[in-house]
């Protein structure tokens, strides 16, 4: 695509990207190049009853570093959950924060390390960009899914318990120092994990590409993602190889590295309030939205979903640009389905009875003015029908 010259770019990305598999080795002496001497390591259960926590505590040790474990993150972190996480780290006496997990221990950390060096606003009131001014503690990101991405962003989501709205906090102050992007620790995960944080990655970098504060930079960091998830997700969810798993948890951070730079459309406004109101994973949303979503918002930028189509693989010589566009659709929809994402909420028990008040959450996201197409009530409760079922 040209570039607009009417206009000027920004590109933001400070944190150091380690990736290849044994990279999360590294973490002691990270950590121990970033002065930290106790770490908080911020995980979930699931990360902890797997054993992943081994190696990396050897690894500590052998650098000399302390550290504490905070292991009760939970799917969209609430505000508690944050808190708890910050007590921790000061009952423990810490001075650096290790996240080893997918989204939801990276946003717990993030958060937390917000609340630990800006006192006196609460997270609700740091909604937005730029709400607080102090850099968190030395922070240092593991991914162990290939979706959410959260080891390359600047932004963490966290749900408000009481009135179930998930909220954004941004800053350039949130990156990761350093993200260890290691393969070899997402070999044993479950194929539905692999399949929803799969297709959450996609979301970001197709979002990334299609929406309206698309940039040179990031435009080929979303098209090589997209491309490198449609070729691997498929096996990945087959087999969890390392080779697949490579790969994939590394097209998740490229995309990351895009949509952090750019933000994404209506898929994950909607999808936020799915979650907050429900439960539903949060990739699964994304993942289920996705294509009713992209057929909505295919006459706002037809050239870039058949470009998104090319990176799919379709082969658009003899289509129309239109043509091509419907396609990146129909691609979407049959990777979807090969990782056995259902169509529909009806598995998950969503209903109508919460619609009115997440199509309102869904009008306070910052990815409204971004959408190709401009969004009405109307556009969204229809969107939300057709993926409810």
């Amino acid at each position: 695509m040209a570039m607009d010259l009417s206009r000027t770019y920004t590109w933001v990305m400070p944190a150091k990207l380690v990736f290849g598999p044994g990279s999360a080795k590294q973490v002691g002496t990270e950590l121990k190049d970033l002065g930290g001497s106790k770490v908080l390591i911020v995980t979930d259960r699931g990360v902890l009853g797997a054993g992943i926590l081994s190696g990396i505590i050897e690894t500590l040790g052998l650098a000399g570093i302390g550290h504490a474990i905070f292991s009760d993150v939970e799917p969209n972190p609430s505000t508690t959950c944050v808190h708890a996480a910050a007590k921790a780290f000061t009952k423990n006496g810490c001075d650096c924060l290790l996240a080893v997990g997918g989204g939801s221990s990276i946003d717990t950390a993030k958060a937390a390390g917000v609340i630990l060096n800006n006192p006196g606003k609460t997270l609700q009131q740091m909604e937005g960009a730029g709400k607080f001014s102090n850099p968190l503690p030395p922070f240092i990101a593991i991914p162990t899914t290939c979706g959410t991405a959260a080891e390359s962003t600047r932004t963490a989501v966290i749900t408000d318990p009481d009135t179930h709205y998930k909220f954004p906090i941004h800053s350039p102050l949130m990156f990761p120092k350093v993200a260890l992007i290691d393969g070899t620790l997402l070999t044993k995960l479950p194929a539905p994990i692999i399949a929803a944080t799969g297709m959450d990655a996609l979301c970001h970098a197709l979002e990334s590409y299609v929406n309206l504060n698309c940039q040179p930079v990031s435009e080929c960091l979303d098209l090589k993602a997209i491309t490198m998830i449609s070729e691997w997700l498929r096996p990945a969810v087959a087999n969890a190889s390392l080779k697949a798993m490579s790969y994939m948890v590394l097209a998740s951070t490229i995309a990351g590295m895009g949509f952090s730079n750019t933000g994404v459309t209506i898929v994950h406004a909607m999808s936020h309030p799915i979650s907050g109101f429900h439960g539903v994973p949060h990739g699964v949303a994304n993942a289920i939205l996705l294509p009713y979503v992209m057929d909505y918002n295919l006459i706002g930028n037809p050239h870039r979903f058949a470009d998104v189509a090319q990176a799919m693989g379709v082969d658009t010589f003899d289509m129309t640009p239109m043509e091509a566009a419907r396609a990146s659709v129909t691609a979407v929809r049959e990777l979807a389905h090969d990782v056995g994402i259902p169509e529909t909420f009806k598995d998950f028990g969503v209903d109508y009875s919460h619609l009115d008040e997440m199509v309102e959450d869904t009008f306070k996201s910052g990815n409204i003015p971004l959408n190709p197409v401009k969004p009405t009530r109307d556009a969204i409760v229809k969107i939300y029908r057709q993926a409810i079922g």
